[in-house]
């Protein structure tokens, strides 16, 4: 073949691999647009429900029923193509916003909860337009009651939006009691099967994880038990579904746990101290 003709060869190769390309490209759109929720709307959606919850968010200001109306109208749009059914899409908005009510008392608890107990936090406003781990909170509340109604995707969604602007990565299925409170935030994770009791405290770094990550434990409670009135400090880690902190402990910073501990315990992580005499400081570290 000379080199003409395998041009031709190779271009018509080229275009019959575009065109299988192009025509699974356009399968997956067609499918993905009745199960995956657009991206954009969807975060748009989330700003929305938290605006509409706390108005300090607010640019511009709507009365209440009319940012209702809008947001009733924009959860319908994004449900109707993933329950692939008019009617049922109508009754999980429904009951989406009649819980609504309930979603805002928690968070003016949490909220309060941060403002309490953070020395930082100067007022209620404060906490709520500016903090991080209450966004993520809000965000997670809001998440929590779509999965409770079974909605697929969308949940998940919101949540990984808020992953990505604050780095807090809260699973839209774990269970959290009342008066949550997350301090600076950066790097916590909660697994789905986590269940947090009330006034529970976390502060940055803090993994709520599995001991094993398998697809075969996907329907078993793979991450621990947090009790009321515990306090988790920075960059502590704790694993396993059979894993209970008991109520009112405290987990000091950078500490590994994969056991249960009683109720009233104080757990630490010891660092080992050594001082260098004066001749060991001028030899070189050996990083151990």
């Amino acid at each position: 073949m000379n080199t003409g003709a395998f041009r031709i060869y190779e271009q018509q190769v080229m275009k019959k691999g575009l065109d299988q390309l192009f025509h699974r490209l356009d399968a997956d759109r067609a499918r993905l647009s009745e199960t995956v929720p657009p991206r954009d709307e969807a975060h748009a959606l989330i700003d929305g429900l938290v605006n509409f919850l706390f108005p300090v968010h607010c640019q511009h200001h709507r009365p209440a029923h009319v940012q209702y109306a809008i947001l009733r109208d924009d959860l319908m749009q994004l449900l109707r193509p993933l329950l692939s059914n008019g009617s049922v899409a109508a009754e999980v908005v429904q009951h989406f916003f009649e819980r609504l009510p309930h979603v805002h008392e928690a968070l003016t608890e949490d909220a309060t909860a941060i403002l309490q107990f953070d020395p930082a936090a100067t007022c209620l406003d404060e906490v709520i337009a500016t903090y991080p781990g209450f966004y993520a909170i809000a965000t997670y509340r809001i998440a929590h009651e779509l999965h409770r109604l079974s909605i697929p995707l969308l949940p998940r969604v919101f949540s990984e939006y808020v992953h990505g602007k604050t780095g807090i990565d809260i699973h839209p299925a774990a269970t959290i009691g009342r008066s949550f409170f997350i301090d600076h935030g950066t790097g916590v994770v909660i697994g789905a099967t986590t269940i947090i009791g009330n006034q529970v405290k976390l502060y940055q770094g803090v993994t709520l994880g599995a001991l094993q990550v398998e697809k075969s434990l996907a329907d078993v409670k793979r991450h621990p038990t947090i009790e009321d009135r515990c306090i988790i400090y920075a960059n502590s880690t704790i694993l396993g579904g059979y894993t209970v902190v008991g109520h009112d402990s405290i987990i000091g910073g950078n500490t590994w746990l994969t056991e249960s501990v009683p109720p009233h315990s104080i757990v630490l992580h010891q660092p080992q101290v050594k001082v260098r005499s004066k001749a060991q400081k001028n030899e070189p570290s050996t990083g151990m």
